[in-house]
């Protein structure tokens, strides 16, 4: 039996079968080295003998066949009770010697690529094959059997682990090996959270299953949260396919903030929306300015007219590769904490790394069309609120047109613009539009009337022959009496009020036209 002194283990005997072959050769000529006995598995056997690395064939350690066209390999009393014996204990001692069982001092297992599969559309049959039964079984009996057990799961720590082998004459440390065992349970957590999500998702009757799991990996530590006596970790979602700030390349810059991690997430939502040149700046995840041009310099330039003074600080987002005309612009606004687009010019990104602490992130997935369909999550105390996205387009065959007063083509356009932008907005939300620009934003307020007011004051004289959107119906013609007065020209909004009869009045008596689009874009 092998025996632990001052937490060191020494390693004598290896099971090793994985699917992914990564570092394969170094970690067994390391183990070797060492004088590591090493038992292995179907197509790992082979590979260690192309590699010229001796070892034991798995079946003959069991004195039994592989079966079911390796369905069955490690399944078997004699493996598992080299892994789980307990080294400590006589009882278990006994049994090691009655059944003649060679204990196990390290197993190194990764698991067939289930993931990998199903995201290539595989048919049921081959998606199946590939959820691996007996590999999950050994990571969890050599994790739960620590102590006595080194259970490997990634390749990437393979290095790791033969240089403190090295360094402690064939050793692990108590410590390492409690760490693999944590590493090994988040993997087979996150594995089978995938498989029952996939059944889950078959069998539902409903849009979402009974049960969700959620798995996010990679910690990443912030310098704090949204404020300084908060911690904070960013984690990733692996599974997660599309545009994202995490997965995005910093090129210039210091690191990523909570606040600007949350507020270039917001920006990625917008910046998908809008297929034109497109830009947009944003503060604390409502939208500053934003507009589409007929070049990316003119879009910036009128989204960071709509509202220059909130803009200080903001956060920029573009849909297009920055060119050196709109590098000049951002470049010469006075404060910018981040920029985040699909690419940058070489002359562009040169220019704007003269800056040392302006962040600029780069996204290449903006360029492709956007994944619909992926749920919005809310952690709540106790709780998860899960809900589709909000990605209903609004069109000109959706509006109907309410008031005496009907809306020209240039409104239409500037309304359906208006629209796209408000349910980006925090509730209640009101955005006032020229062209195909903002001028003024009321965001956030507990009331509709001063959403307007606060637009309005926003966009001072530029509110003269606006269109309005609201996210939502207005309750009473306050309102529109609001933006009667600031010289508004026409009003989208979904309808569906009880006073919708009193506000289609106000319009008329003030000549706005407006049209009910049937849809609310409420943002919380």
């Amino acid at each position: 039996m092998g025996k632990e002194e001052g937490g060191l283990l020494k390693i004598r005997r290896a099971i090793i079968s994985v699917w992914d072959k990564k570092n394969l050769g170094f970690l067994t000529k390391g183990l070797s080295k060492l004088g590591v006995e090493i038992i292995s598995t179907g197509g790992t056997l082979n590979e260690l003998k192309n590699l010229g690395v001796k070892s034991v064939s798995i079946s003959s350690f069991t004195g039994f066949p592989e079966i079911l066209e390796g369905r069955v390999k490690t399944l078997h009393p004699k493996v598992f009770g080299s892994i789980l014996a307990r080294r400590d204990l006589e009882e278990d001692k006994k049994d090691v010697v009655s059944q003649d069982l060679k204990p196990v001092d390290m197993v190194v297992v990764n698991l067939y690529p289930f993931e990998k599969v199903l995201k290539s559309g595989a048919e049921e049959d081959e998606i199946l094959e590939n959820i691996d039964i007996g590999g999950v079984s050994l990571l969890r009996a050599a994790a739960k059997n620590y102590r006595w057990v080194a259970v490997l799961s990634d390749p990437e720590g393979y290095e790791r682990v033969i240089e403190e082998l090295e360094e402690n004459q064939g050793a692990l440390s108590l410590d390492t090996r409690f760490n693999l065992a944590s590493g090994a349970f988040s993997h087979t957590a996150r594995y089978d959270a995938l498989i029952a999500n996939y059944f889950g998702q078959r069998t539902k009757e409903k849009d979402f299953p009974e049960r969700l799991f959620l798995s996010f990996s990679g910690a990443q530590p912030l310098r704090y949260g949204e404020n300084p006596h908060q911690k904070a970790q960013l984690y990733q979602d692996t599974n997660f396919e599309g545009p994202s700030v995490v997965t995005s390349q910093i090129l210039a810059g210091k690191e990523l903030s909570f606040n600007n991690l949350n507020d270039l997430d917001s920006v990625l939502s917008m910046i998908e929306d809008y297929e034109s040149p497109f830009a947009v700046i944003v503060k604390h995840t409502n939208p500053c300015g934003a507009a589409c041009g007929d070049s990316l310099a003119e879009a910036y330039e009128d989204a960071l007219a709509c509202d220059p003074m909130s803009a200080f600080g903001g956060i920029i987002g573009v849909n297009r590769v920055v060119d050196k005309k709109t590098a000049e612009k951002i470049h010469n606004t006075f404060f910018v904490e981040c920029c985040i687009a699909p690419g940058y010019e070489k002359e562009a990104l040169e220019l704007l790394r003269k800056k040392k602490n302006r962040r600029f992130l780069a996204c290449p997935e903006l360029l492709e069309k956007r994944k619909r369909g992926m749920n919005v999550f809310k952690l709540i105390k106790g709780g998860l609120l899960v809900q589709t996205p909000d990605e209903y387009d609004v069109v000109e065959n959706d509006l109907k047109f309410v008031t005496r007063e009907k809306p020209t083509e240039k409104q239409i356009k500037s309304l359906l613009f208006g629209y796209k932008m408000v349910k980006h907005v925090k509730s209640n939300a009101i955005v006032l539009v020229q062209g195909e620009k903002t001028v003024g934003i009321g965001a956030g307020q507990m009331s509709r009337v001063d959403s307007v007011i606060l637009a309005c004051r926003k966009a001072e004289k530029k509110a003269e022959g606006s269109v309005l959107a609201s996210d939502a119906f207005f309750p009473k013609r306050d309102g529109i009496d609001q933006a009667a007065k600031a010289g508004i020209g026409a009003v989208i909004q979904p309808g569906g009020s009880k006073g919708d009869p009193e506000v289609i009045q106000a319009c008329d008596e003030h000549k706005i036209a407006m049209v009910f689009c049937g849809i609310r874009h409420f943002k919380h």
